[in-house]
């Protein structure tokens, strides 16, 4: 599973080169507009960012954001497996479950972001939404993953009378992590778009949903886009850092056997 996941993420490596003619693409774009409200410069946003960072409520919003996004996505992946777990053993949780996991599937962030403002305060309103977000689609994939774990391994641990905890550690976890990655790797970059877009809806304080939409009111371009960078950079670390300490896991894993 180790050396799939090096040549997935291979693959899926985005080279310098491209990055700077995409770059270029933009100046030249810029230069030719000719107006920045309509469309700032990379210098012009790279500047401003210089700026942002040198000032107390670039880091406050970060801070108020990351832990209240990433708050959801972890509060979505330990209920999400619990969940699959059950659902895997009884039927009746999976049939009560299926109903409201199409649901959220099918509606709208901006939907569920104006219900949600209706029982909760904007300053939660992200964690709710990156929850909502991320839950079906973990719970989905690690259900699926346990679904199709081999029956003869299973009948085997079950002949055997081999203990539960050690079919957990042997059986259940190295099988249905690759569909865990996965469904983290959808989940983390979705969780972010939802949180951000819920924050800019309701407007909480000191976040960096208040900041896009202060600039979008005031047509700052430059800020738009510093904070739209910023939003990019802290998803993509999180992801990688994330999906690194799970590929670091199943290596362990797999180098005990």
């Amino acid at each position: 599973m180790t050396s799939i996941t090096a040549d997935r993420e291979k693959k899926r490596k985005i080279r310098i080169w491209a990055v700077v003619v995409w770059l270029l693409i933009w100046q030249a774009v810029s230069m030719w507009i000719g107006q920045e409200i309509l469309l700032v410069s990379p210098v012009a946003v790279l500047l401003r960012l210089l700026e942002l960072i040198r000032t107390k409520l670039f880091w406050q919003s970060i801070g108020f954001s990351v832990m209240r996004i990433v708050g959801g996505f972890l509060l979505a992946m330990l209920l999400s497996v619990i969940g699959a777990g059950l659902s895997s053993r009884f039927r009746k949780v999976q049939e009560f479950l299926a109903p409201a996991v199409l649901a959220v599937k099918a509606v709208p962030v901006a939907s569920f972001v104006i219900l949600v403002l209706i029982w909760v305060s904007s300053e939660n309103l992200s964690v709710v939404i990156s929850f909502l977000m991320v839950f079906p689609i973990l719970y989905t994939n690690v259900l699926d993953g346990i679904k199709s774990m081999d029956a003869k391994l299973l009948e085997m641990a079950e002949v055997f009378d081999i203990p539960e905890s050690v079919r957990i550690r042997y059986i259940y976890v190295q099988q249905v992590l690759p569909f865990f990655r996965t469904g983290c790797s959808v989940g983390l970059g979705l969780c972010w778009k939802a949180g951000i877009a819920a924050e800019v809806i309701g407007i909480p304080d000191g976040s960096i949903g208040e900041q896009l939409y202060e600039a979008k009111v005031y047509l700052n371009t430059p800020d738009l886009f510093a904070w739209t960078v910023v939003i990019i950079v802290i998803s993509l670390v999180f992801e990688r850092l994330f999906l690194w300490i799970v590929d670091r896991l199943v290596y362990r894993m797999e180098r005990m056997e």
